[in-house]
């Protein structure tokens, strides 16, 4: 199926391990893309990974920067015309110490990472979405949003945050036809999880395909009358 023909796709942290699983099954269903990261090697890395043929373009950018953020909106405006899904896949994980001995920039770096970036990119990209033309955002939240854990809390409240800034959008945008959704990964299996649990059960954590397939249902014509939604995807993790 070629669901997304015609849909220009953009797709934030589109150099990692997630965003480019996100881009190639976007690339599959015929989407355009636009490929946001902060690294042009890893980006152009990316690109030429995806399916021969995709329409595709790249765009470097600090997404911490809003005004880097509102350039590269306008130029993706420039190159693609009207953006019709924000994949939000851009964020990151730390462990650290015990509450009372996180440092600001310890606390700072993960709500810059997973929370500001979605702000920014969400605040220069909807007026850029049409209206009742299937406009979709789809955000990365964590499993470790719904339940705190010790050493990971700048992580938790920063995923947390993830789920109710969707809320909170899909309640300004539902009238506009917009969905608003987020996707909760359990381990992805990723080389870098892997490597720090060699000793897990692989086999049981999410594959990235498959955290893909659930951000194309989001932003497919089936998932329409979903916004708003915190959805699990756990695997056996």
């Amino acid at each position: 199926m070629q669901e997304f023909t015609g849909k220009t796709v953009v797709v934030t942290g589109a150099a990692g391990n997630l965003g480019r699983a996100t881009a190639r099954a976007f690339a599959r269903r015929g989407a355009r893309l636009a490929l946001i990261d902060l690294n042009p090697d890893a980006l152009q890395s990316a690109r030429n990974a995806l399916p021969e043929g995709c329409d595709s373009a790249v765009f470097a950018a600090d997404l911490l920067d809003p005004a880097a953020v509102a350039d590269t909106i306008a130029a993706v405006k420039k190159r693609f015309g009207a953006i019709h899904v924000l994949a939000n896949i851009a964020g990151g994980f730390a462990m650290g110490p015990a509450l009372h001995e996180t440092t600001d920039e310890q606390w700072n770096s993960l709500m810059d990472l997973n929370l500001r970036t979605v702000f920014n990119c969400c605040r220069a990209a909807i007026p850029e979405i049409p209206d009742r033309a299937g406009g979709r955002i789809v955000n990365i939240s964590a499993r470790a949003a719904v339940r705190g854990a010790g050493h990971m809390a700048p992580y938790c409240a920063s995923k947390a945050a993830v789920i109710t800034l969707t809320e909170s959008l899909s309640e300004e945008l539902k009238d506009r036809g917009i969905t608003v959704n987020c996707i909760l990964p359990g381990t992805l299996d990723t080389p870098e999880n892997r490597s720090a649990m060699p000793d897990a059960e692989h086999d049981a954590w999410v594959p990235l395909d498959a955290l893909a397939d659930v951000i194309l249902f989001l932003a497919s014509d089936a998932a329409r009358c979903v916004t708003g939604a915190a959805v699990p995807v756990y695997g056996r993790s």
